[in-house]
């Protein structure tokens, strides 16, 4: 086993790998890229970029069939050829994935190293039986995969997650979804409008992430309007029946069914890939899910020379998040001991289903509650949104009653992937809701809905103010 001497040893080339990698060599230290699978990101690979093809076909197919209402005729009969539609997305994510490679292959070969890499102290790694890496810090940037329930498991080749998708050569008949959250919602809605019969099933009634009860009852009809979704679910039993997948459950309206489907895509999480790192090898602490303690802050894990940055930690699973955090890491490990807080940009998920979901800033469940007001508008009304027929959806702003900060939002509806960037970028520059009514709004877009929720949202605060006030009479207030 030969014995390789580096300043930072990351492991993982994915996109928080990579972004440490970049920050490590701008510091002007030597480090070492130690990668076991295929490089490509998953992002490219099977996550963002394929899923947005497939949608992209979906919208199309979804556009031609109802273009009556503009008094626009379609005729003929609408058709999906499943296998032109899957091989675009092949082509194209084959694309993507050669910027990757191509990026990549322009790192130097002494600073990349092929395999496995294994914790042997915190400072010490065994990549495979070939080489040993003794590295003043080190990045685990691993990411992460589809973790499967174990009932599912006796499913076999008909179980399928979302990595797997990207492979087909054609789309199937049927397809039973587990999982409404981003990933499920997504090819759910877009697998139903390319034609497959779809089941979209979920526990517990979580729905995309929202955490806004009325936002996501709001998403709830909207998605149960266009094909099967029923975020709580009660499934009695799945199994494997030929080359099906037979789902016994209870329906939206209490009837017990059987269906059969081609296969039941699992979309019930990510898990860190950690195991076979051998941590226990090292002295970080790790909490229940077995993801070392860290600092978010500082990618820091514990007080060691181990930094952990992208999927790899469970924290906020998302291509931005995962290159901030890679960049921080590389930023510290460089640097360490001498760790310092890295930037942080304002929460910010987008949901590319039709319409889209965006939170933004403090979602619901992490506000306090009686310190906030919310404004609201319901796009049902709103004129560029009901021109474009794209009228459906609820945004809810929210507000600190005391010094009329905006704190975040949560909405469905249309545009949410732009209008969700506007309000991350207000939030990160601590406005407050009256300094976001001073800007511009033209007329008419879809903004203009937005301007309606920090209306509202300054009216209530307005109220909230006077109600606080010691010296307001009750009849004051009134």
């Amino acid at each position: 086993m030969k014995t390789l001497h580096t300043d930072i040893a990351i492991i993982g080339a994915g996109t928080a790998g990579l972004a440490a990698y970049r920050a490590a060599k701008a510091a002007g230290k030597r480090a070492l890229l130690i990668e076991g699978g295929p490089y490509g990101t998953t992002c490219a690979r099977v996550g963002c970029m394929p899923s947005k093809l497939l949608i992209a076909a979906a919208e199309a197919a979804h556009s031609a069939a109802h273009t009556d209402a503009f008094g626009v005729r379609v005729n003929g009969k609408i058709s999906v050829d499943g296998a032109a539609v899957m091989d675009r997305v092949k082509r194209e994510r084959d694309r993507f994935v050669g910027f990757v490679l191509e990026g990549v292959e322009n790192i130097p070969a002494e600073d990349k190293l092929r395999g496995y890499a294994r914790f042997e102290s915190d400072t010490v790694l065994h990549v495979d039986e070939h080489t040993e890496v003794q590295a003043a810090s080190i990045v685990i940037a691993t990411g992460s995969r589809p973790s499967v329930p174990p009932p599912f498991r006796a499913l076999g080749d008909r179980l399928v997650v979302n990595d797997e998708v990207f492979a087909w050569n054609d789309l199937p008949r049927r397809v039973a979804v587990f999982g409404p959250g981003v990933i499920g919602l997504e090819l759910g809605q877009a697998l139903a409008r390319l034609g497959v019969t779809v089941r979209v099933f979920g526990v517990s009634g979580s729905l995309a992430g929202i955490s806004d009860p009325q936002v996501r009852q709001a998403a709830r009809k909207i998605f149960q309007g266009e094909f099967y979704l029923d975020p709580d679910a009660r499934v009695l039993e799945t199994t494997r029946v030929g080359d099906e997948v037979e789902v016994r459950y209870v329906a939206l309206d209490n009837s017990e069914r059987t269906e059969r489907f081609d296969y039941a895509l699992v979309a019930t999480g990510r898990r860190a890939n950690l195991d076979g790192l051998g941590l226990e090898h090292t002295s970080l602490a790790l909490n229940a899910q077995g993801v070392p303690v860290f600092d978010r802050e500082t990618m820091q894990a514990g007080d060691s020379a181990i930094f952990i940055a992208g999927d790899a930690n469970a924290d906020a699973p998302l291509l931005h998040e995962a290159a901030d955090e890679g960049r921080i890491a590389g930023e510290n490990a460089a640097r360490y001991p001498d760790v310092r807080p890295g930037l942080r940009r304002a929460p910010l998920a987008v949901v590319f289903s039709d319409p889209q979901i965006a939170v933004a800033g403090k979602g619901h469940a992490r506000l306090i509650p009686g310190t906030y007001v919310i404004g609201e508008v319901d796009f049902g009304d709103q004129g560029r949104s009901r021109v474009m027929l794209k009228n459906r959806g609820l945004l809810h702003v929210y507000a600190d009653i005391e010094t009329g900060r905006f704190l975040g939002a949560e909405m469905v509806g249309p545009s949410a992937e732009h209008i969700g960037h506007l309000l991350a970028w207000a939030v990160q520059q601590e406005l407050t809701v009256a300094r976001m009514l001073e800007m511009p709004f033209y007329h008419p877009v879809i903004e203009e809905g937005l301007r309606t929720a920090l209306r509202d949202a300054a009216a209530k605060l307005a109220l909230a103010r006077e109600a606080l006030r010691p010296e307001a009479t009750e009849d004051e207030v009134v």
